[in-house]
């Protein structure tokens, strides 16, 4: 148990490593990149937005690929590379680091992490990793087991690495960008959603030592003093008999923002864990810091100041989302602020020396608030359209959000800000029995079941009847019937939250990332593969062209030898990447990931040629001599627990769909679940959370599926049709 003199003493060596840092020396009256994009965000204030004009609405047509580089891999990306003094560094999946002649796309080298794969148990969202962070000839990147590397910029190798995570019995990992504050590169850890209680800590750029470590939600208070004031301050918002056990969520996976004006580090926090409040907190409360914005001094560590963008969080509607710094004029004045949409639905316009909400619009449906008191600086909540606690809720926005990780950009010229925008819920509640479950050691403890919007009118009919009737009776099953979904790119007056233009996306899973230019240009690719160029005043579409490649990532632009390119990494994955939708192009062609270089008269892309049709299921071995309904039924359930968020059992899915495994595979099924067989190729060994029993049901469960969908599949080829075909969406995370 700790003490208070334990705890003061932390702080007082915690602070003696940070002391006598000097404020860095940032211009940021310049605002917007140039021919270097120096961070993942491009500029100082992470705008996502370049000066440069050479490409421009009169010359874009002549569009072409000027490089491209095959990256190894096919499973996810969502890096915006960096590109300094005509060298680009770019991360990919697990925090592989590629390092290329931006002008040629000559490998000058790459650096592989050897990713501890047990850690893909803890990964909700893929191995996704969102960029590096380079100063002072050092490249710096997160591994998805939590490593953080610092490595020679000239030749990759290891300078340092240092191990974030305060505790490996937990899910914690790593899939965002490190961010840099003078001599300090900070980072935080994903897991929200598994059993871990969020943090970011701080460490010396030249050694990677620990110079502090911010904690966004407290801990049990019978453990002893919590580390800072700020979490004693917290705890009054949180129920005494809290879930500490499972650890309350929270994880920075995202968004953490340098703000050189006011010397601080604002980060962005996430969601509870579990999700629904009454299970996590039963007396209920805000949660602090849960989805909040937080001020942090960069010497010390310590909270400046935070705002809270949704509290009493049940719905994993993050503050995680990539924010951008801008001086703005605001009621008749110009103010330092923070440009910010996360998944909660809203836009906001936060004061960056205060934390005060200047500005909350609804940019979406959202039934968990009818809208913003500004003069309390909080949401209008409406429990009775949300907590789901006392039966199923359907809730807007959906748990994959309004916004995501895919960054907005902001163009000061125009005082426009573009992003996407999806409008989509998803039904909440809680499964029989899941009320309040023990704590699943180093898995998903979210407590929730989810069905999109998009998904539910299908959906309806599996449900049993008093849930159907129940849904049906909800006043948000009329806005289902209607628009069970939209996405959209727009363009949005950033004072007003006023929409200016919108273009429709193909579906809800498009949302990819945007690039602005002062020459009235937004770059952005979408799922099918097309990346469009658009005009930034009107929303015309000014170029597309078609990669064959899905594109999640923002696009990025910079200039050598007085040549500007664009570029942008493709590959479909991240949350929900089980569920490829039918008109991606990765469902098509496969997910062969590529970083895809544009410049004016350059050439074709390559496109990637069509996979070949889906053959029936090969045929299961027999069923287990003792396998009943029970058991098989039991299996199903492990498996959906458990197997269903990395295995889709989907057509063109990335990782198997185990209603197709071969002889091999039914024969070395257990090893593979419970000794780790296939640990080095990313599938975990489960011999910790399941008995060999269980593991047999599960097995049980998948040979019953194997023979059904191989019987409709011969059935479907004799009779002459294709042999595609899905089943709902029903959980995901985003």
């Amino acid at each position: 148990m700790r003490t208070l003199l334990a705890v003061a003493a932390a702080a007082l060596a915690l602070s003696a490593c940070s002391g006598g840092r000097e404020k860095p020396d940032i211009d940021t009256g310049t605002y917007g990149a140039g021919d270097n994009w120096d961070n993942p965000g491009g500029d100082w204030a992470e705008s996502h937005f370049s000066r440069l004009t050479d490409i421009s609405a009169d010359n874009v047509d002549r569009l072409g690929l000027a490089w491209e580089y095959d990256l190894g891999t096919a499973r996810v990306q969502e890096a915006t590379p960096v590109v300094i003094d005509g060298v680009m560094y770019t991360s990919g999946n697990l925090g592989k680091v590629y390092a290329l002649n931006a002008a040629t796309g000559e490998q000058l080298w790459t650096f592989d992490p050897e990713v501890d794969m047990q850690s893909n148990r803890a990964a909700c969202c893929d191995q996704a990793n969102r960029g590096v962070a380079v100063q002072g000839g050092k490249v710096f990147v997160g591994a998805l087991d939590g490593w953080l590397y610092a490595l020679d910029a000239k030749t990759g190798a290891v300078a340092w690495k240092s191990d974030t995570i305060t505790d490996r019995s937990r899910g914690y990992t790593i899939t965002g960008a490190p961010e840099l504050a003078g001599d300090l590169v900070i980072i935080g850890n994903a897991g929200a959603e598994y059993d871990t209680r969020g943090y970011v800590t701080a460490y010396d750029t030249a050694s990677g030592e620990l110079v502090w470590r911010f904690y966004t939600i407290p801990h049990d208070p019978a453990e002893g003093p919590q580390e800072t004031q700020a979490l004693e301050t917290a705890l009054a918002t949180w129920d005494p008999d809290s879930r500490w056990d499972v650890g309350g969520g929270g994880t920075a996976w995202d968004a953490i923002t340098y703000d050189p004006t006011f010397d601080q580090v604002i980060v962005g926090v996430g969601n509870g864990g579990p999700y629904p409040l009454n299970t996590r907190s039963p007396d209920g409360g805000d949660n602090l810091y849960l989805n909040s914005l937080v001020a942090l001094d960069r010497e010390t560590g310590e909270m400046k100041w935070y705002f809270q963008e949704t509290p009493t969080d049940s719905w994993d509607l993050t503050a995680t989302q990539p924010m951008i710094l801008a001086d703005m004029d605001i009621d008749g004045s110009k103010r330092p602020v923070i440009l910010h949409s996360p998944k909660n639905g809203f836009y906001f316009v936060v004061d960056r020396e205060t934390g005060k909400p200047l500005r909350a619009e609804q940019m979406v449906r959202t039934s968990w608030a009818s809208g913003w008191d500004m003069e309390s600086g909080k949401p209008k909540l409406t429990p009775e359209y949300s907590n789901y606690a006392d039966g199923p809720k359907i809730v807007f926005p959906a748990s994959s959000g309004a916004r995501n990780w895919h960054p907005a950009a902001y163009d000061p010229t125009r005082n426009l800000y573009f992003a996407s925008f999806v409008d989509m819920g998803n039904l909440m509640f809680i499964p029989p029995g899941q009320e309040n479950p023990p704590r699943k050691k180093n898995a998903l403890n979210a407590d929730a079941a989810l069905i999109f919007t998009a998904d539910l009118a299908a959906a309806l009919p599996t449900l049993p009847p008093p849930m159907q009737e129940a849904i049906k009776a909800l006043p948000q099953w009329q806005q289902v019937q209607d628009m069970p979904f939209s996405s959209q790119l727009r363009a949005i007056d950033a004072t007003t939250g006023e929409v200016k233009w919108a273009v429709d996306h193909d579906g809800w899973q498009d949302r990819a990332g945007v690039l602005a230019t002062a020459s009235g240009l937004i770059f952005h690719g979408d799922v099918a593969g097309k990346f469009q160029v658009f005009d930034a005043d009107s929303g015309k579409l000014l170029k597309s062209i078609d990669t064959g490649s899905s594109i999640l990532a923002a696009p990025m632009t910079y200039r050598v030898d007085g040549v500007q390119y664009v570029a942008v990494q493709t590959g479909w994955g991240g949350g929900g990447w089980g569920f490829v939708p039918p008109y991606a192009a990765a469902y098509a062609k496969g997910n062969a990931n590529r970083l895809l270089v544009f410049k004016l008269n350059g050439g074709e892309v390559p496109i990637p040629a069509d996979l070949p049709p889906l053959q029936p299921a090969p045929e299961p071995p027999a069923q287990f001599a003792d396998a009943t309904p029970e058991m098989i039924a039991m299996g199903s359930a492990l498996f959906t627990e458990n197997c269903s968020l990395c295995h889709s059992n989907q057509p063109r899915a990335p990782l198997p769909d185990l209603r197709r495994m071969s002889e091999g595979t039914h024969g070395a099924f257990d090893k593979i679940v419970l000794e780790g067989l296939l640990l080095p190729n990313g599938m975990p060994r489960w011999d910790d959370l399941l008995t060999p029993d269980q593991a047999k049901a599960i097995h049980a469960f998948l040979i019953d599926e194997q023979t059904r969908l191989r019987a409709r599949e011969l059935e479907l080829k004799r009779q002459g049709k294709p042999l595609d075909s899905r089943s709902l969406t029903i959980l995901s995370n985003f």
